[in-house]
């Protein structure tokens, strides 16, 4: 009879204080002087978990969970292993500061996207530090006609830009927040209607209404090309909408621009964003609540 292998897991809501809200991500606690869980595996755990991301990060001899500060971590969808996930890596941070006892400043977590950075701030949030991924504005978007009318219909579309490092397309409405609240959209009819794989990720954002309660934008991000109808909050998706938006509000040329974004999906969710004042990097302020603990069996 073969050993069965147990995993620590946990599930933390991202970029909220309250249970139910924000984006869910998955955390597996891994140590690399134990058995490694192929690639294979991790994704079929995605799946099992079926939420926007499971986290897998890992620990060794010289840097355990309580007392280390530089981890390996890896994100898996439901479908496909990402370069970049923001809210599982604040996830991640949270799972490990809240439970593991870690007690560094600042936790580094080596990824398919560089080392990431994640400090606990005086108010009790969480401060990722994330690579910008600044869009491109298509003068003529024709190319992603089909996509563009699948996602928002009918509505005033006033910009379109492309992140080509990301391949998340923003569409920028001149609409009321409430009707971006109220969109819905075919998941898979918008997957079927882009196969060139340059893009990944539509976001749909606006300013119009945002500031009603203290906001700058609002957005809401579909990628059911990473087997993600929505994605409730997304920290990767706001590499791309602060510079995006930094350039639109008039902030292109100003340093240490802080700009508050709330994600309006149904659950919801808040970020502070701000550039890093020594490097082209983004500073990202959210809190997360850890909603379950258990143990895999494999």
């Amino acid at each position: 009879c073969s050993s069965i292998m147990e995993v620590p897991i946990y599930q933390a809501d991202a970029f909220t204080s309250k249970p139910f809200e924000g984006n869910p991500a998955a955390v597996c606690l891994l140590h690399k002087s134990s058995k490694q869980l192929t690639e294979d595996v991790m994704q079929k755990i995605a799946a099992e978990m079926n939420i926007s991301e499971t986290a897998f990060v890992t620990a060794s001899d010289e840097h355990p969970f309580d007392t280390g500060n530089v981890f390996d971590l890896r994100w898996f969808t439901p479908t496909n292993e990402v370069d970049l996930c923001g809210h599982a890596t604040l996830a991640t941070a949270a799972v490990l500061f809240q439970t593991q006892g870690a007690q560094a400043e600042t936790l580094t977590f080596n990824t398919k996207s560089g080392p990431l950075h994640v400090s606990q701030t005086a108010t009790g949030q969480y401060q990722m530090n994330l690579p910008l991924n600044p869009p491109e504005t298509l003068d003529g978007y024709s190319h992603f006609a089909n996509t563009i009318k699948v996602a928002v219909g009918d509505l005033k579309v006033k910009s379109v830009a492309l992140s080509r490092r990301t391949k998340k397309l923003v569409v920028q409405l001149d609409e009321a927040r409430t009707t971006l609240e109220a969109l819905k959209v075919d998941a898979k009819a918008l997957q079927a209607s882009h196969t060139a794989d340059e893009i990944r990720g539509v976001i749909v954002t606006l300013h119009e209404d945002a500031d009603k309660d203290g906001y700058d934008f609002v957005s809401r991000y579909f990628a059911p090309w990473n087997g993600i109808p929505e994605d409730p909050v997304t920290g990767s998706a706001h590499t791309v909408l602060y510079p995006y938006w930094r350039g639109v509000l008039g902030h292109a040329d100003e340093s240490c621009v802080s700009l508050k974004a709330k994600q309006v999906s149904p659950r919801g969710g808040t970020l502070e964003l701000q550039q890093a004042s020594s490097e082209p990097r983004l500073l990202v302020n959210g809190s997360a609540f850890v909603v379950l603990s258990g143990k895999l069996h494999l």
